[in-house]
């Protein structure tokens, strides 16, 4: 059994160690600290969020590090705010017995100028998102010649989010690099070219298989109407009521409609998307750090880098349509050895992608019953004993007020007062679920033989032949956009980008064909003009976007 000790660590990481109460190193722990002690091999290390990644790399950095030089010797590079956030803290507990040690987050939305006076006071590691950082580079503000490692966490989603160029940009410009570093959770084409490009024959680590899901995480699927959805997903959140988890959706328009309705009735929920300026998604984030909020909806992109401890479930009221998003969303729950549920809400015409998904990520998914409006209020009645016989009366002056509660209820039995307290907490829940409908969708019979003039069934599991656009087609148009793969997409991010921009559903959308500088889409002809509305004249990483019918070029 590996110990901290046995990975060649100095007694001031092994005593912040041991103050964590950290006894054994993670799988990735163990593979990766030996060979990055040595300060000059490049490494490629697959594994999923929540494995222990930042000590992983943390630890040899600070061992590496030349205290007595005062400016960046080590560059960790990751592609949001709270991840850089969430870096720079856990180092700061691994360097508790290296007072002198300095490390620096710069990200945007917050001041520059603060960041570039903290640069020129002298800081060891910087830990940075691709934006800000490049900013800074073009301001001279900060001066990468010297530094000698540089990490690449979270590899997978910086690319996602189209921060290619910004990555090999970076590693031009630390020319004197001693090591490359590069963490990700899956492995796509982007990453296997950055590493042959920018890294010398890295040493590759896989903890578990890549692009599976995480084995700690129970994956459920409930099958319903499209329209029934929403009442899916209430019956569901009121069937856990000790729930903390996140909902994504695929658009902001469903995360902000969402998060008002449930709003609406009571529970403790906000919306994280795109719209949102910064100020607003800390304090969004904030909350939920705090759990005053119970629940967060958020769209993929928005929710990029967004790690907190203790998410028990993850609830996709869609698939989304790239595994390598299923795998970053199921990945928020069960983190760091503990066990968490991820939810699919889908329609019949969906088990074929569930079972494609199923494939990929390696993990069994369970078919379970949407529950009963009788089966939420027994799970719900049982919390609240709990609750009940939990309840600390040990700080309150209680006694004093016994025998004016005895003398009120003098003539009501326990029984009875029982039944108020639970009519007082319950009775929302009764009236509401007193009817409830069965929101389960029930496999019809399979029949091999056709009564004449019956439509053809299309078999669960199995999509309808989608349209596709042809010349003379008069449902679908195709549309022209000066985005492409070197503006950092490729199709399912490119897919994810326009829904999220046009507050779309896929099921406008048919064949998309990109090139390097140009894509072309198309589009239900009646969706065409909102989706122009919203992206054309639209700036996209500082360049002018330009969509428009093809035809009309």
């Amino acid at each position: 059994m590996s110990t901290f000790e046995g990975l060649g660590l100095n007694e001031a990481l092994l005593q912040a160690v041991a103050a964590l109460g950290f006894t054994q190193p993670t799988p990735i722990q163990e593979k990766a600290i030996p060979v990055l002690l040595s300060g000059t091999k490049d490494l490629v290390g697959l594994a999923q969020t929540g494995t222990g990644k930042t000590a992983a790399f943390g630890l040899p950095l600070l061992q590496l590090l030349n205290l007595e030089q005062r400016f960046p010797q080590a560059l960790v590079v990751c592609p949001t705010r709270e991840l850089c956030l969430q870096i720079v803290s856990e180092i700061e507990l691994f360097k508790k017995f290296m007072p002198s040690v300095q490390v620096l987050a710069v990200y945007g939305g917050s001041a520059i100028g603060m960041q570039i006076r903290d640069l020129r006071r002298g800081v060891h590691i910087v830990v940075a998102t691709p934006g800000r950082l490049i900013d800074l580079i073009e301001r001279k503000a900060i001066n990468l010649e010297e530094i000698k490692y540089v990490v690449l966490d979270e590899a997978d989603e910086m690319l996602n989010m189209g921060f290619q160029d910004d990555i090999e940009f970076i590693l031009k410009n630390t020319p004197k690099r001693d090591a490359t570093w590069l963490f990700s959770a899956t492995m796509p084409a982007e990453i296997k070219r950055v590493s042959r490009k920018y890294m010398k024959d890295p040493y590759e680590i896989t903890v578990g298989k890549t692009n599976t899901a995480n084995k700690m995480v129970d994956h459920q699927y409930f099958i319903t109407n499209a329209h029934h959805r929403f009442e899916a997903l209430k019956r569901l959140i009121d069937f856990n009521p000790g729930i903390y988890g996140i909902i994504f959706t695929r658009t902001k328009a469903d995360a902000q409609n969402i998060a008002e309705k449930l709003t609406r009735e009571g529970y403790d929920i906000d919306a994280l998307h795109g719209d949102l300026t910064q100020q607003q998604r800390d304090k969004v984030m904030g909350e939920f750090r705090e759990k005053a909020l119970q629940l967060l909806i958020a769209t993929d992109v928005a929710a990029r880098g967004i790690d907190v401890q203790g998410i028990t479930h993850v609830i996709n009221y869609e698939l989304p349509d790239d595994v390598e998003v299923y795998t970053h969303r199921s990945g928020r729950t069960g983190r760091a050895g503990n066990t968490g549920i991820c939810l699919s809400i889908i329609h019949s015409r969906e088990i074929g992608k569930l079972r494609q998904i199923e494939r990929i990520v390696q993990v069994p998914f369970r078919k379970v019953e949407i529950p009963t409006g009788k089966d939420v209020c027994r799970k719900q009645f049982f919390h609240f004993m709990e609750k009940l016989l939990q309840a600390d009366i040990s700080h309150g002056d209680y006694e004093t007020y016994v025998p004016m509660l005895a003398d009120k209820f003098a003539d009501i039995s326990k029984e009875e007062v029982l039944k108020r307290v639970a009519a007082m907490e319950f009775d929302r829940f009764l009236k509401y679920y007193e009817n409830s409908e069965d929101l389960n969708v029930r496999a019809p019979q399979r029949d091999s033989t056709l009564v004449r003039g019956q439509r053809e069934r299309i078999p669960i599991g199995q999509d309808r032949p989608r349209k596709t656009f042809s010349p003379g087609n008069g449902d679908f148009v195709k549309l022209f956009v000066n985005l492409g793969t070197k503006d950092g997409f490729y199709k399912a991010s490119f897919l994810q980008f326009v829904l999220d921009m046009s507050d779309l559903k896929k099921d406008v959308l048919g064949k998309i064909d990109m090139k390097e500088m140009n894509s072309w889409l198309e589009i239900d002809r009646k969706s065409a003009p909102q989706m122009i509305r919203a992206i054309d004249g639209k700036n996209y990483r500082g360049r002018r976007i330009r969509m428009n019918d093809a035809n009309s070029r």
